[in-house]
Protein backbone atom coordinates (compact mmCIF):
# COMPACT_ATOMS: atom_id res chain seq x y z
CA UNK A 1 0.00 0.00 0.00
CA UNK A 2 1.73 3.05 -1.44
CA UNK A 3 1.22 5.92 1.14
CA UNK A 4 3.68 8.60 0.32
CA UNK A 5 1.60 11.91 1.03
CA UNK A 6 2.30 15.23 -0.38
CA UNK A 7 5.29 17.38 0.30
CA UNK A 8 4.32 21.45 0.36
CA UNK A 9 6.37 22.83 3.04
CA UNK A 10 4.38 23.20 6.24
CA UNK A 11 6.35 26.63 6.97
CA UNK A 12 6.41 28.98 3.56
CA UNK A 13 4.32 31.72 3.71
CA UNK A 14 2.48 30.80 6.90
CA UNK A 15 2.33 34.41 8.30
CA UNK A 16 1.64 36.07 4.91
CA UNK A 17 -1.12 33.03 4.45
CA UNK A 18 -2.76 34.38 7.92
CA UNK A 19 -3.08 37.47 7.17
CA UNK A 20 -4.70 37.25 3.98
CA UNK A 21 -7.22 34.61 5.92
CA UNK A 22 -8.38 37.50 7.91
CA UNK A 23 -8.70 40.01 4.88
CA UNK A 24 -10.89 37.50 3.27
CA UNK A 25 -13.35 36.53 6.25
CA UNK A 26 -13.60 40.04 7.88
CA UNK A 27 -15.29 42.60 5.87
CA UNK A 28 -14.00 45.74 7.98
CA UNK A 29 -12.03 46.66 11.14
CA UNK A 30 -14.91 46.97 13.85
CA UNK A 31 -15.98 43.37 13.03
CA UNK A 32 -12.46 41.95 13.06
CA UNK A 33 -12.41 43.21 16.60
CA UNK A 34 -15.54 41.83 17.96
CA UNK A 35 -14.89 38.63 16.63
CA UNK A 36 -11.31 37.96 18.04
CA UNK A 37 -11.32 40.22 21.01
CA UNK A 38 -7.95 39.04 22.97
CA UNK A 39 -7.09 37.06 19.97
CA UNK A 40 -5.16 39.97 18.61
CA UNK A 41 -2.68 39.24 21.61
CA UNK A 42 -1.87 35.55 20.07
CA UNK A 43 -2.01 37.14 16.76
CA UNK A 44 0.76 39.65 17.53
CA UNK A 45 2.39 36.68 19.53
CA UNK A 46 2.57 34.68 16.41
CA UNK A 47 4.10 37.27 14.72
CA UNK A 48 6.90 37.94 16.65
CA UNK A 49 7.54 34.27 17.01
CA UNK A 50 7.35 33.83 13.16
CA UNK A 51 10.29 36.61 13.23
CA UNK A 52 12.23 35.47 15.42
CA UNK A 53 12.28 31.83 13.03
CA UNK A 54 10.96 29.73 16.21
CA UNK A 55 7.15 29.27 14.73
CA UNK A 56 6.78 25.36 14.41
CA UNK A 57 3.64 24.04 15.80
CA UNK A 58 5.05 20.26 14.51
CA UNK A 59 5.01 17.84 11.45
CA UNK A 60 2.30 18.98 9.08
CA UNK A 61 -0.11 16.82 7.29
CA UNK A 62 1.60 18.49 4.30
CA UNK A 63 5.01 17.39 5.35
CA UNK A 64 6.46 13.61 4.82
CA UNK A 65 7.61 13.65 7.78
CA UNK A 66 3.87 14.18 9.11
CA UNK A 67 3.36 11.20 12.16
CA UNK A 68 0.83 8.71 10.54
CA UNK A 69 -1.02 5.63 12.50
CA UNK A 70 0.38 2.03 11.46
CA UNK A 71 -2.03 -0.37 10.46
CA UNK A 72 -2.51 -1.75 13.15
CA UNK A 73 -1.91 -0.94 17.02
CA UNK A 74 1.87 -0.98 17.36
CA UNK A 75 3.38 -2.30 20.45
CA UNK A 76 6.92 -0.05 19.29
CA UNK A 77 7.30 3.29 18.71
CA UNK A 78 10.64 3.68 17.77
CA UNK A 79 13.42 1.70 17.17
CA UNK A 80 17.45 1.37 18.81
CA UNK A 81 19.57 -0.78 16.24
CA UNK A 82 23.23 -1.50 18.50
CA UNK A 83 24.94 -2.76 15.49
CA UNK A 84 27.98 -5.12 15.98
CA UNK A 85 29.59 -4.61 12.71
CA UNK A 86 31.98 -7.33 11.34
CA UNK A 87 29.79 -10.31 12.88
CA UNK A 88 30.12 -11.26 16.76
CA UNK A 89 31.01 -14.90 17.89
CA UNK A 90 27.77 -16.21 18.85
CA UNK A 91 29.18 -18.75 20.45
CA UNK A 92 31.80 -16.77 22.37
CA UNK A 93 28.42 -14.38 23.72
CA UNK A 94 24.91 -15.42 23.87
CA UNK A 95 25.18 -19.14 22.35
CA UNK A 96 26.83 -21.56 24.83
CA UNK A 97 28.43 -24.58 23.47
CA UNK A 98 29.71 -27.49 26.05
CA UNK A 99 30.79 -29.75 22.85
CA UNK A 100 32.73 -26.98 21.68
CA UNK A 101 35.05 -27.39 25.22
CA UNK A 102 34.92 -30.95 24.66
CA UNK A 103 35.82 -31.12 21.08
CA UNK A 104 38.34 -28.34 21.58
CA UNK A 105 41.61 -29.14 19.48
CA UNK A 106 39.83 -31.87 17.72
CA UNK A 107 38.22 -32.34 14.21
CA UNK A 108 34.71 -31.70 14.11
CA UNK A 109 32.72 -34.70 12.98
CA UNK A 110 32.32 -34.83 9.30
CA UNK A 111 28.33 -34.13 9.83
CA UNK A 112 29.12 -30.69 11.66
CA UNK A 113 31.35 -29.49 8.59
CA UNK A 114 29.61 -26.30 6.55
CA UNK A 115 31.69 -24.53 3.77
CA UNK A 116 33.52 -21.71 4.92
CA UNK A 117 34.83 -18.55 3.72
CA UNK A 118 38.37 -19.29 4.87
CA UNK A 119 40.09 -22.61 5.63
CA UNK A 120 39.17 -24.09 9.33
CA UNK A 121 40.61 -26.19 11.41
CA UNK A 122 39.83 -27.98 14.85
CA UNK A 123 37.11 -26.87 17.22
CA UNK A 124 37.65 -23.93 19.17
CA UNK A 125 35.99 -23.96 22.74
CA UNK A 126 35.60 -20.63 24.35
CA UNK A 127 37.85 -18.67 25.79
CA UNK A 128 34.80 -17.41 28.12
CA UNK A 129 33.45 -18.96 30.64
CA UNK A 130 28.95 -18.97 30.67
CA UNK A 131 26.95 -18.23 33.46
CA UNK A 132 23.22 -18.45 34.07
CA UNK A 133 22.11 -15.13 34.95
CA UNK A 134 18.35 -13.55 36.28
CA UNK A 135 14.91 -15.91 37.16
CA UNK A 136 15.13 -17.11 33.47
CA UNK A 137 18.35 -18.79 33.76
CA UNK A 138 19.30 -17.66 30.47
CA UNK A 139 23.32 -18.46 29.76
CA UNK A 140 25.31 -16.19 28.50
CA UNK A 141 29.60 -15.01 28.06
CA UNK A 142 30.96 -13.62 31.16
CA UNK A 143 31.93 -10.61 29.09
CA UNK A 144 28.47 -9.40 28.66
CA UNK A 145 27.98 -9.98 32.54
CA UNK A 146 26.40 -6.13 32.91
CA UNK A 147 24.02 -6.46 30.21
CA UNK A 148 22.52 -9.93 31.60
CA UNK A 149 21.20 -7.66 34.79
CA UNK A 150 18.42 -7.08 32.38
CA UNK A 151 18.32 -10.67 30.90
CA UNK A 152 15.16 -11.37 32.15
CA UNK A 153 13.70 -8.84 29.39
CA UNK A 154 15.50 -9.71 26.70
CA UNK A 155 14.72 -12.33 24.23
CA UNK A 156 18.28 -13.97 22.28
CA UNK A 157 17.15 -15.21 18.95
CA UNK A 158 19.70 -18.31 18.44
CA UNK A 159 18.66 -19.06 14.97
CA UNK A 160 19.21 -16.36 12.85
CA UNK A 161 20.96 -17.02 9.44
CA UNK A 162 21.41 -15.47 6.25
CA UNK A 163 22.60 -16.01 2.90
CA UNK A 164 26.05 -15.35 2.23
CA UNK A 165 29.86 -15.12 4.17
CA UNK A 166 30.74 -12.11 2.53
CA UNK A 167 30.55 -9.04 5.05
CA UNK A 168 29.08 -6.03 2.48
CA UNK A 169 26.05 -8.29 1.23
CA UNK A 170 25.19 -9.87 4.56
CA UNK A 171 25.03 -6.32 5.93
CA UNK A 172 23.06 -4.91 3.18
CA UNK A 173 20.57 -7.80 3.93
CA UNK A 174 20.41 -7.16 7.33
CA UNK A 175 20.24 -2.81 7.08
CA UNK A 176 18.23 -3.42 3.40
CA UNK A 177 16.56 -6.49 3.55
CA UNK A 178 18.18 -7.04 -0.19
CA UNK A 179 21.90 -7.57 -0.76
CA UNK A 180 21.95 -5.40 -3.86
CA UNK A 181 22.55 -1.84 -3.81
CA UNK A 182 18.97 -0.62 -4.69
CA UNK A 183 17.10 -0.89 -1.98
CA UNK A 184 15.84 1.20 1.08
CA UNK A 185 16.92 0.85 4.71
CA UNK A 186 14.65 -0.74 7.26
CA UNK A 187 15.51 2.75 8.92
CA UNK A 188 14.02 4.49 5.93
CA UNK A 189 11.16 1.89 5.62
CA UNK A 190 9.65 2.86 9.22
CA UNK A 191 10.27 6.21 8.24
CA UNK A 192 7.91 5.94 5.37
CA UNK A 193 5.48 3.84 7.12
CA UNK A 194 5.43 5.85 11.14
CA UNK A 195 6.93 9.23 9.25
CA UNK A 196 8.73 11.13 12.51
CA UNK A 197 7.00 12.92 15.91
CA UNK A 198 9.98 15.51 15.64
CA UNK A 199 9.45 17.74 12.64
CA UNK A 200 13.04 19.62 13.95
CA UNK A 201 15.02 16.84 13.88
CA UNK A 202 15.72 13.74 11.14
CA UNK A 203 13.38 11.21 11.67
CA UNK A 204 16.44 8.48 11.17
CA UNK A 205 19.90 9.07 12.56
CA UNK A 206 22.72 6.64 12.02
CA UNK A 207 25.56 7.08 14.15
CA UNK A 208 28.78 5.38 13.37
CA UNK A 209 33.03 6.69 14.43
CA UNK A 210 33.87 6.39 10.74
CA UNK A 211 31.68 4.37 8.37
CA UNK A 212 31.00 0.89 8.52
CA UNK A 213 31.51 -1.25 5.30
CA UNK A 214 29.18 -0.60 2.30
CA UNK A 215 29.06 2.64 4.18
CA UNK A 216 25.71 4.62 2.85
CA UNK A 217 24.54 2.03 1.27
CA UNK A 218 23.14 0.86 4.73
CA UNK A 219 20.77 3.93 5.30
CA UNK A 220 19.89 5.37 2.04
CA UNK A 221 16.62 5.62 1.16
CA UNK A 222 16.99 4.47 -2.87
CA UNK A 223 13.82 4.55 -4.43
CA UNK A 224 11.95 5.69 -1.69
CA UNK A 225 11.83 9.62 -1.34
CA UNK A 226 15.04 11.00 -0.31
CA UNK A 227 13.68 12.63 2.70
CA UNK A 228 13.05 9.28 4.74
CA UNK A 229 17.07 8.24 4.29
CA UNK A 230 19.33 8.13 7.19
CA UNK A 231 21.44 11.27 8.48
CA UNK A 232 24.94 9.69 9.58
CA UNK A 233 26.78 11.14 12.52
CA UNK A 234 30.34 10.73 13.05
CA UNK A 235 30.89 9.68 16.59
CA UNK A 236 34.28 10.41 16.49
CA UNK A 237 33.79 14.01 17.03
CA UNK A 238 31.83 15.49 20.34
CA UNK A 239 31.61 19.20 19.86
CA UNK A 240 27.86 19.47 18.52
CA UNK A 241 29.25 22.16 16.24
CA UNK A 242 31.53 18.96 14.69
CA UNK A 243 28.73 16.42 14.70
CA UNK A 244 26.29 18.46 12.78
CA UNK A 245 28.41 20.72 10.10
CA UNK A 246 27.02 24.25 9.59
CA UNK A 247 24.10 23.88 12.53
CA UNK A 248 24.21 27.28 13.05
CA UNK A 249 24.57 30.57 10.64
CA UNK A 250 26.44 32.78 12.54
CA UNK A 251 26.11 35.42 9.47
CA UNK A 252 22.49 35.64 9.30
CA UNK A 253 19.49 36.16 11.62
CA UNK A 254 17.27 33.76 12.18
CA UNK A 255 14.40 35.88 10.86
CA UNK A 256 16.35 36.87 7.47
CA UNK A 257 17.43 33.06 6.88
CA UNK A 258 13.24 32.22 7.11
CA UNK A 259 12.73 34.63 4.62
CA UNK A 260 15.67 33.65 2.48
CA UNK A 261 14.54 30.32 2.58
CA UNK A 262 11.03 30.68 1.92
CA UNK A 263 11.40 32.81 -1.08
CA UNK A 264 13.75 29.72 -2.26
CA UNK A 265 11.55 27.36 -1.68
CA UNK A 266 9.25 29.38 -3.76
CA UNK A 267 11.72 29.68 -6.66
CA UNK A 268 12.20 25.38 -5.96
CA UNK A 269 8.71 24.82 -6.33
CA UNK A 270 8.27 27.06 -9.61
CA UNK A 271 11.45 24.78 -10.99
CA UNK A 272 9.29 21.65 -9.95
CA UNK A 273 6.13 22.43 -11.82
CA UNK A 274 7.65 21.02 -14.78
CA UNK A 275 9.93 18.67 -13.11
CA UNK A 276 7.59 16.03 -11.22
CA UNK A 277 9.03 13.28 -11.89
CA UNK A 278 12.49 13.93 -10.20
CA UNK A 279 12.68 13.03 -6.49
CA UNK A 280 16.08 14.43 -6.23
CA UNK A 281 14.38 18.13 -6.23
CA UNK A 282 11.75 17.26 -3.57
CA UNK A 283 14.52 15.36 -1.40
CA UNK A 284 16.94 18.82 -1.63
CA UNK A 285 13.77 21.15 -1.31
CA UNK A 286 12.69 19.26 1.97
CA UNK A 287 16.31 19.24 3.11
CA UNK A 288 16.51 22.63 3.07
CA UNK A 289 13.59 22.96 5.27
CA UNK A 290 14.62 20.59 7.80
CA UNK A 291 18.43 21.85 7.99
CA UNK A 292 16.70 25.39 8.46
CA UNK A 293 14.35 23.94 11.46
CA UNK A 294 17.62 21.49 13.05
CA UNK A 295 19.00 24.68 14.26
CA UNK A 296 16.05 25.00 16.47
CA UNK A 297 16.67 21.55 18.27
CA UNK A 298 19.65 19.68 17.24
CA UNK A 299 22.15 22.00 19.56
CA UNK A 300 20.05 20.71 22.60
CA UNK A 301 19.33 17.02 21.82
CA UNK A 302 23.48 16.38 20.98
CA UNK A 303 24.66 18.18 23.59
CA UNK A 304 25.05 15.70 26.32
CA UNK A 305 27.16 18.10 28.73
CA UNK A 306 23.25 18.95 29.88
CA UNK A 307 22.68 15.53 30.98
CA UNK A 308 22.95 15.47 35.23
CA UNK A 309 26.37 13.91 36.20
CA UNK A 310 24.31 10.65 37.63
CA UNK A 311 23.75 9.79 34.62
CA UNK A 312 26.98 10.36 32.45
CA UNK A 313 28.76 8.35 35.17
CA UNK A 314 26.40 5.18 34.67
CA UNK A 315 26.74 5.25 30.72
CA UNK A 316 30.60 5.64 31.60
CA UNK A 317 33.39 8.07 30.26
CA UNK A 318 32.91 10.22 27.92
CA UNK A 319 35.72 9.05 25.35
CA UNK A 320 33.98 5.71 25.22
CA UNK A 321 32.67 6.37 21.89
CA UNK A 322 29.78 3.70 22.78
CA UNK A 323 29.01 5.41 26.01
CA UNK A 324 28.01 8.67 23.81
CA UNK A 325 26.08 6.92 21.13
CA UNK A 326 23.72 4.90 23.39
CA UNK A 327 23.37 8.59 25.52
CA UNK A 328 22.56 10.31 22.29
CA UNK A 329 20.36 7.40 21.45
CA UNK A 330 17.96 8.02 24.68
CA UNK A 331 18.05 11.67 24.04
CA UNK A 332 17.09 11.44 20.40
CA UNK A 333 14.01 8.89 20.71
CA UNK A 334 12.76 10.86 23.81
CA UNK A 335 12.52 13.79 21.56
CA UNK A 336 10.22 11.96 18.80
CA UNK A 337 13.13 10.67 16.32
CA UNK A 338 11.69 7.12 15.27
CA UNK A 339 14.98 5.37 14.15
CA UNK A 340 18.43 5.31 15.57
CA UNK A 341 20.98 3.15 14.86
CA UNK A 342 24.69 2.62 16.48
CA UNK A 343 27.20 0.69 14.60
CA UNK A 344 29.78 0.25 17.01
CA UNK A 345 33.43 1.51 15.27
CA UNK A 346 34.98 2.20 11.74
CA UNK A 347 34.23 -0.47 8.60
CA UNK A 348 34.18 -4.10 10.70
CA UNK A 349 35.66 -4.21 14.39
CA UNK A 350 33.96 -7.51 15.64
CA UNK A 351 35.57 -9.05 12.22
CA UNK A 352 37.91 -11.37 14.67
CA UNK A 353 39.74 -13.96 12.55
CA UNK A 354 42.40 -13.49 14.90
CA UNK A 355 43.29 -13.51 18.78
CA UNK A 356 39.25 -13.34 19.47
CA UNK A 357 39.80 -13.56 22.81
CA UNK A 358 41.16 -10.63 23.64
CA UNK A 359 39.49 -8.46 20.65
CA UNK A 360 36.09 -9.76 21.94
CA UNK A 361 36.62 -9.10 25.43
CA UNK A 362 37.82 -5.54 24.43
CA UNK A 363 34.76 -4.43 22.26
CA UNK A 364 32.46 -6.09 24.94
CA UNK A 365 34.10 -4.30 27.98
CA UNK A 366 33.62 -0.45 25.87
CA UNK A 367 29.79 -2.04 25.70
CA UNK A 368 28.84 -4.28 28.18
CA UNK A 369 28.12 -1.33 30.51
CA UNK A 370 26.92 1.37 28.39
CA UNK A 371 23.92 -1.24 27.29
CA UNK A 372 23.16 -1.87 30.56
CA UNK A 373 22.78 1.71 31.69
CA UNK A 374 21.13 2.66 28.27
CA UNK A 375 18.30 -0.13 29.81
CA UNK A 376 17.97 0.93 32.36
CA UNK A 377 17.57 4.71 31.99
CA UNK A 378 14.40 3.44 29.17
CA UNK A 379 12.76 1.67 31.90
CA UNK A 380 13.61 4.70 34.27
CA UNK A 381 12.02 6.91 31.91
CA UNK A 382 8.47 5.17 31.19
CA UNK A 383 10.77 4.63 27.58
CA UNK A 384 11.17 0.54 27.49
CA UNK A 385 8.24 -0.80 26.19
CA UNK A 386 7.90 2.39 23.42
CA UNK A 387 11.48 1.45 22.16
CA UNK A 388 12.37 -2.13 20.31
CA UNK A 389 16.36 -2.26 21.16
CA UNK A 390 17.88 -4.98 18.73
CA UNK A 391 21.47 -5.92 19.40
CA UNK A 392 23.77 -8.44 16.96
CA UNK A 393 25.90 -8.05 13.59
CA UNK A 394 25.35 -9.24 9.96
CA UNK A 395 26.44 -12.72 10.49
CA UNK A 396 28.31 -14.76 13.14
CA UNK A 397 32.02 -16.90 13.64
CA UNK A 398 32.22 -20.65 13.06
CA UNK A 399 33.24 -23.16 15.32
CA UNK A 400 36.48 -24.26 14.26
CA UNK A 401 39.50 -21.88 14.44
CA UNK A 402 40.41 -20.21 11.28
CA UNK A 403 43.79 -21.44 10.18
CA UNK A 404 46.66 -18.20 9.26
CA UNK A 405 49.05 -19.39 6.97
CA UNK A 406 47.68 -23.11 7.71
CA UNK A 407 48.32 -22.22 11.41
CA UNK A 408 45.45 -21.57 13.91
CA UNK A 409 45.36 -17.85 14.56
CA UNK A 410 43.01 -17.83 17.90
CA UNK A 411 39.96 -16.51 15.66
CA UNK A 412 37.11 -17.34 13.76
CA UNK A 413 35.97 -17.09 10.04
CA UNK A 414 32.95 -15.87 8.69
CA UNK A 415 29.51 -17.98 9.53
CA UNK A 416 26.25 -16.98 8.13
CA UNK A 417 24.76 -20.67 8.80
CA UNK A 418 23.87 -19.63 12.05
CA UNK A 419 23.94 -16.80 14.90
CA UNK A 420 22.35 -14.81 17.93
CA UNK A 421 20.42 -11.40 17.88
CA UNK A 422 18.90 -10.02 20.65
CA UNK A 423 15.17 -8.03 21.03
CA UNK A 424 14.41 -6.39 24.31
CA UNK A 425 11.15 -3.83 24.97
CA UNK A 426 8.52 -2.79 22.09
CA UNK A 427 6.39 -5.37 22.71
CA UNK A 428 8.92 -8.79 23.21
CA UNK A 429 8.61 -11.24 25.49
CA UNK A 430 11.74 -11.20 27.86
CA UNK A 431 13.51 -14.26 29.50
CA UNK A 432 13.51 -16.16 26.84
CA UNK A 433 15.56 -18.11 24.06
CA UNK A 434 13.95 -18.92 20.68
CA UNK A 435 15.65 -21.21 18.28
CA UNK A 436 18.71 -23.33 18.80
CA UNK A 437 22.09 -24.12 16.48
CA UNK A 438 23.32 -27.52 16.92
CA UNK A 439 25.88 -28.73 19.05
CA UNK A 440 28.74 -26.87 17.82
CA UNK A 441 26.65 -23.66 17.11
CA UNK A 442 27.71 -23.98 13.29
CA UNK A 443 23.98 -24.27 11.66
CA UNK A 444 20.73 -22.85 12.90
CA UNK A 445 18.19 -26.13 13.09
CA UNK A 446 15.73 -25.72 15.22
CA UNK A 447 12.99 -22.99 14.71
CA UNK A 448 15.45 -21.01 12.14
CA UNK A 449 15.00 -17.70 11.96
CA UNK A 450 15.73 -15.78 8.40
CA UNK A 451 17.02 -11.68 8.32
CA UNK A 452 13.53 -11.35 6.33
CA UNK A 453 11.94 -12.83 9.43
CA UNK A 454 13.16 -10.92 11.40
CA UNK A 455 12.34 -7.67 9.42
CA UNK A 456 9.19 -8.94 9.05
CA UNK A 457 8.68 -9.57 13.35
CA UNK A 458 9.89 -5.79 13.56
CA UNK A 459 7.81 -4.50 11.64
CA UNK A 460 4.74 -6.05 12.89
CA UNK A 461 6.05 -4.57 16.40
CA UNK A 462 5.43 -1.42 14.79
CA UNK A 463 1.72 -1.97 13.65
CA UNK A 464 3.08 -2.95 10.23
CA UNK A 465 1.82 -6.18 7.60
CA UNK A 466 4.97 -6.19 5.68
CA UNK A 467 3.20 -7.63 3.06
CA UNK A 468 1.38 -4.35 3.28
CA UNK A 469 3.67 -1.71 3.80
CA UNK A 470 5.13 -1.09 -0.11
CA UNK A 471 5.87 0.99 -2.85
CA UNK A 472 5.42 1.35 -6.37
CA UNK A 473 8.54 2.03 -8.42
CA UNK A 474 9.80 0.38 -11.82
CA UNK A 475 6.32 -1.42 -12.13
CA UNK A 476 6.51 -2.94 -9.20
CA UNK A 477 5.18 -2.92 -5.58
CA UNK A 478 8.47 -3.12 -3.54
CA UNK A 479 8.40 -4.28 0.00
CA UNK A 480 11.37 -4.69 2.36
CA UNK A 481 11.16 -8.47 2.80
CA UNK A 482 10.96 -9.02 -0.77
CA UNK A 483 8.75 -12.19 -1.46
CA UNK A 484 9.44 -13.82 1.90
CA UNK A 485 9.63 -13.36 5.49
CA UNK A 486 7.73 -14.87 8.52
CA UNK A 487 6.62 -12.64 12.03
CA UNK A 488 8.06 -14.91 14.59
CA UNK A 489 5.29 -14.90 16.97
CA UNK A 490 6.52 -16.90 19.66
CA UNK A 491 8.62 -14.19 21.00
CA UNK A 492 5.94 -11.25 21.30
CA UNK A 493 4.19 -9.98 23.95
Amino acid sequence: MDFFPSTKSPLAGQHGASLRLLEKNLSSRRKMLAQMGTGLGMLGMAGLLSDEGRLWAGPQESSPLAPRQPQFPAKAKHVVHIYLNGGPSQVDTFDPKPMLAKYDGKPLPSDSKLTTERHTGAAMGSPFRFHKYGKCGIEISEIFAKTAQHIDDICFIRSMHANTPNHEQSMRLMNCGDERLSRPSLGSWVNYGLGSENANLPGYIAMCPGFPVADVSNWRSAFLPGIFQGTHIDTRKTRVEELIENVKNQSVTRKDQRLQLDLLQRFNRQHQITRSQEPELEARIQAFELAYRMQMEATDAFDLSREPKHILDAYGSDSNVQSRQLLLARRLIERGVRFVQLYFGDVQPWDSHTDLANSHRNMAKDLDGPIAAFLTDLKQRGLFEETLVICGGEFGRTPAVELVNGKPGGGRDHNHWGFTVWLAGGGVKGGMTYGATDDFGFRAVENPVHVHDLHATILHLLGFDHTRLTYRHAGRDFRLTDVRGKVVRAILG
